[in-house]
């Protein structure tokens, strides 16, 4: 492998990192918003939002998204072990809610935005 090759690839690990964690955050930060959490917006976020990034993380590496960063079946793999790691998460180590409806509103919201991205990017590198 030639050494732009694996700077390029580096780049692509790393902003499909980076735009996996702005997707959990997004919508947490989104979700605090529409239920008018008070407190520090920041200490709140991250709180909300670590049971759901720790599994991201875990998605990560059950993917092997490193070899594939940007494709869409990466993200489907993120995403399903996302939602119920960090369900599993939430409930048992955080003991926070999992009510039904935020299970199907976060699978949702997740799923469109963790495979989402991907879908769009490889679309945009077919045009090229």
């Amino acid at each position: 492998m030639s050494d732009t090759r694996t700077v390029d690839t580096r780049k692509a690990v790393a902003w499909a990192a980076a735009a996996d964690v702005v997707c959990i955050v997004v919508f947490v930060a989104l979700g605090r918003k529409s239920h008018d959490e008070g407190g520090n917006i920041v200490v709140g976020t991250l709180k909300v939002a670590a049971p759901f990034l720790i599994a991201l993380a875990l998605g990560w590496l059950a993917a092997r998204a490193w070899t594939s960063p940007t494709a869409p079946t990466t993200g489907i793999v993120i995403w399903a072990v996302t939602i119920v790691g960090g369900m599993l998460l939430r409930h048992f180590a955080f003991d926070r809610g999992t009510a039904l409806p935020f299970i199907i509103v976060a699978s949702i919201f997740t799923l469109l935005f963790l495979v989402g991205w991907r879908f769009v990017w490889e679309w945009r590198a077919a045009k090229r």
